[in-house]
């Protein structure tokens, strides 16, 4: 299958500039695309997935994708689907943030595909260029009243009150000259990108037809295709938790909660999701749509959605301790077993108790100091009556607790009755 044919069966095309073309750029081997993304943040978010696992699967398919990394963009500013104006980094935080980015990047495409991704910096050919070079080689070849049409200047040109900067208003055109950079040098004829990036990307498109024909060179293209938004079957914004964004770091969102986030994805968004984010094809997703009709509890869907996202970004090995750690919760593994710092993870909203060893008190005095129950003497009745765990296993003997009780000599889980947890640390 074509890859532009396999995109739109995903459901991942919003706008391009001339499908015929691109779909035809597109059906042989070798075809060079990018996609930039500037480094606003520590660490890429699961909205980024979707341009991410675009370049890795045009890599599978045999074509050259380029990950840009906006150096430079990243110090004016993208004003696309802000309303207001950003702040301007400094350029230590934004080279800090793009090199943790480019880890990510690296390992994902390893991870994915086999091969090292290829990364490019737009400081790299943007630093050494003059005001005036950038006036005449660039800016000549756009119109203001062009520039004003794009959605990401019509949003802001109207408030009186943020307006846009002449920086901001001026991104595009940076953006523009990426585009034609690596067309020039790298023979790159197609740009894709979120939604929001329309105008940005057509902008290349523009500067390189108008160029070509100046420098009355043999006329070529340049072509843009976008991702839609992504949002859930309930109207929210894709990728956002209780607690904010998902994020690939796992020192920022940890493999667990990154697990929990897609094992809890609505039925009505679970076959929408695997297209989007897994590299299943139709009939491997269509057997899961079908398991899905005739047994929604099993959560099949879900629970390859969570796996093979949460192997993709984090491993199998990180997969692993998540699992291990979700089934002991569950009674279905020994807690004993669990890697501690992940079993913290999945219990950090849980009530939670920190003792010096030499303090340690009695099991029915831990279940006050949890909130499990009201009293010792509630507590001396529910350990008695059988409803207390202590690292999975019933309570059945004295309340004492003793070293030998902590996972890895630091952890202890309590459970009172099937769902009310409760975590134990001690110094």
């Amino acid at each position: 299958m074509n890859i532009y044919d396999d995109l739109n069966w995903r459901g991942l095309i919003n706008q391009v500039s001339d499908e015929a073309k691109v779909r035809e750029y597109l059906s042989n081997p070798g075809a060079t695309m990018y996609c930039g993304f500037d480094p606003t943040a520590e660490s890429l978010h699961v909205g980024n997935l979707v341009p991410l696992l675009c370049l890795a699967r045009m890599k599978k398919a045999g074509h050259s994708p380029i990950f840009l990394m906006g150096g430079a963009t990243g110090l004016i500013g993208d004003p696309s689907g802000k309303d207001k104006e950003r702040e301007l980094s400094k350029t230590e935080d934004l080279e800090a943030r793009a090199e943790k980015i480019k880890g990510q990047v690296r390992r994902f495409f390893e991870r994915n595909t086999g091969e090292r991704p290829e990364i490019v910096n737009n400081y790299d050919w943007t630093k050494d260029l003059t005001a005036i070079a950038l006036l005449r080689d660039v800016g000549k070849y756009y119109t203001v009243n062009w520039m004003l049409q794009k959605e990401s200047v019509k949003g802001r040109i109207g408030r009186e009150e943020v307006g846009i900067s002449y920086t901001e208003f001026s991104y595009m055109i940076l953006q523009g000259h990426d585009f034609y950079h690596l067309f020039k040098t790298r023979g790159c004829r197609l740009q894709i990108g979120g939604g929001d990036q329309w105008g940005n990307i057509t902008a290349g498109c523009e500067l390189i037809r108008k160029k070509c024909a100046n420098e009355e060179e043999t006329q070529e293209e340049a072509y843009a295709l976008t991702f839609p938004l992504i949002t859930t079957a309930s109207g929210k914004k894709f990728g956002k938790s209780e607690k904010g964004a998902i994020f690939l770091n796992a020192d920022i969102t940890s493999p667990y909660a990154f697990y929990q986030y897609f094992i809890n994805t609505d039925d009505r968004d679970v076959i929408k999701f695997l297209k989007l984010f897994t590299f299943l094809n139709e009939a491997e997703i269509t057997a899961l749509e079908k398991e899905l009709e005739e047994a929604p509890h099993l959560r099949g869907a879900q629970k390859y959605l969570a796996e093979e996202i949460t192997r993709m970004v984090h491993g199998q090995p990180e997969l692993d301790r998540v699992i291990a750690a979700t089934e002991a919760l569950f009674g279905k593994g020994d807690l004993m077993a669990v890697d501690p710092a992940t079993l913290r993870t999945a219990l950090e909203s849980a009530p939670n108790q920190h003792y010096a060893s030499r303090d340690l008190p009695d099991l029915p005095q831990m279940l006050v100091d949890l909130n499990l129950v009201k009293s010792k003497g509630q507590a001396r009745k529910d350990i008695q009556g059988g409803g207390v765990y202590i690292n999975g296993q019933r309570v059945e003997g004295g309340h004492e607790i003793a070293d030998t009780n902590f996972i890895a000599g630091e952890l202890l889980v309590i459970r009172k009755g099937k769902k009310n947890y409760g975590l134990i640390t001690k110094s």
